[in-house]
């Protein structure tokens, strides 16, 4: 059973702006932490934003001021909203949930992922 599917990669230039949905269910969102991580080729997997049960974002700090997280109400969905984006921005990005209401920035806490969608940016 697939719970988490991402949407809305896509390759964009420099300045453009990107919004990824991971859909999932109301259990998901409502009950644990969720959070995006993205991973460039040779590169680990790395958190970008998460957000807490009770709706807490939290954001790397590559991504502070450009990208939003959100879960809107009662859609049953995560939201990226990714704006100036920067070439270094380029990778498969992952929608995630931990098992837990509060949230950690380690990949390794977050028990259910997606399939991802890519994301590239031309200079």
């Amino acid at each position: 059973q697939v719970e988490l599917v991402e949407s809305g990669g896509d390759s964009v230039q420099a300045g453009g702006s990107l919004r990824l949905t991971c859909s999932t269910s109301a259990f998901i969102t409502n009950t644990y932490c969720m959070g995006w991580f993205r991973q460039a080729p040779g590169k680990q997997r790395e958190g970008v934003a998460t957000i807490t049960r009770d709706w807490f974002p939290s954001y790397a700090d590559a991504v502070k001021g450009r990208f939003t997280i959100s879960k809107p109400f009662r859609q049953n969905t995560l939201v990226l909203q990714m704006n100036n984006l920067k070439p270094e921005d380029t990778a498969m990005y992952y929608c995630a949930a931990s098992g837990t209401a509060d949230c950690t920035w380690f990949a390794t806490d977050f028990n259910k992922w997606g399939q991802g969608t890519q994301v590239t940016v031309s200079s």
